[in-house]
């Protein structure tokens, strides 16, 4: 038995690991994951003992991380909950591809295409969501009623993803963009590249380590796209291979929003390197579990030591 001890104490460490937030893997806010690699060696005397070494998580073909283990979240964790979907822009683009990514992690999608619902419809609507994304395109299609529950539904901590693109499919990003956040986004930039991590805070590249970059290292920009124009309210999050500011987020009051200039990241060249990883990482992010907590996760990851109220529309 006491040769074992050692190999009883190493298992201990492991399951004692797990990360606070339960919906999270352990390598949440980590670019570049490493992954443990476990054997039992017999010593010299006939005892055993568990080794362990780390190492660099295999890789892709594109250089991320392989794995859903290496997402932000774990999958099925937001079993129940609803992101709702305003999907303006509809040429060649029938959203299934997010949808499928966005099932792994055990949310639902509910969309509306071509148009918006009637602002009582959406009210009611987005009292079953999590979240809301709205994929722009070059016609308005949202009034200055939808613009207030849409702004009600931020203000109350629910996430709002802001998709336009490049000019001049961004009409209603910008309405949303401006009556949130501040800001707008303008241009039409050839991108079509990979980036990687943007070194020293300069040039190209994904912002480090932080919860929506978890396990990309590189991260497809989008073919032509828009620039987000510069706010205080933003922190930058992917600046594109022209060093243009592609998309930017906010997090701030128990609040958070994507702003972004390229939605054909969706289904235009969805296998080029890490876009369905960083989809699912963005809507796990937007749904807050920092402030909404077990009304938003999955039964049994519920933290039941600091339960939070449910979110109130």
């Amino acid at each position: 038995m006491s040769a074992l001890r050692p190999l009883f104490c190493c298992i201990a460490f492991v399951l004692s690991a797990a990360p606070a937030l339960a919906q999270y893997n352990q390598v949440a806010g980590e670019n570049a994951p490493m992954e443990s690699v476990r054997r039992v060696v017999t010593r010299n005397d006939g005892s055993q003992e568990l080794r362990e070494t780390v190492r660099p998580a295999a890789r892709d073909g594109f250089g991320n991380a392989k794995g859903n283990q290496n997402d932000l979240a774990v999958d099925g964790a937001f079993e129940g909950q609803t992101v709702a979907v305003l999907q303006f822009y509809t040429q060649d683009f029938d959203f299934s591809l997010p949808k499928a990514a966005l099932k792994e992690k055990g949310f639902s999608v509910y969309r509306w295409v071509n148009s918006a619902p009637d602002p009582k419809e959406l009210r009611k609507a987005l009292q079953k969501a999590c979240q809301l994304w709205i994929i722009s395109d070059e016609t308005q299609y949202l009034t200055p009623e939808h613009v207030k529950v849409i702004k009600e539904f931020f203000d109350a901590g629910h996430g709002v993803y802001i998709w336009g693109d490049n000019s001049p499919y961004y009409a209603d990003a910008n309405v949303v963009g401006q009556a949130l956040l501040g800001t707008v986004m303008v241009g039409n930039i050839i991108g079509d590249q990979t980036v990687g991590l943007r070194k020293d805070g300069e040039g190209p590249g994904l912002l480090r380590r932080h919860l929506l970059t978890t396990g990309l290292e590189y991260l497809y920009e989008g073919i032509t796209i828009a620039t987000i124009q510069p706010s205080e309210q933003l922190t930058p999050l992917l600046h594109g291979s022209a060093g243009n500011l592609v998309a930017a987020f906010y997090d701030k009051g128990g609040k958070r929003a994507i702003f972004d200039g390229g939605f054909t990241r969706l289904y235009n060249k969805w296998d080029t390197a890490g876009t369905a990883r960083y989809v699912k990482n963005a809507a796990a992010w937007l749904t807050n579990v920092e402030r909404f907590g077990n009304a938003v996760v999955r039964a049994d990851l519920r933290n039941t030591q600091d339960p939070k109220p449910a979110p109130k529309q």
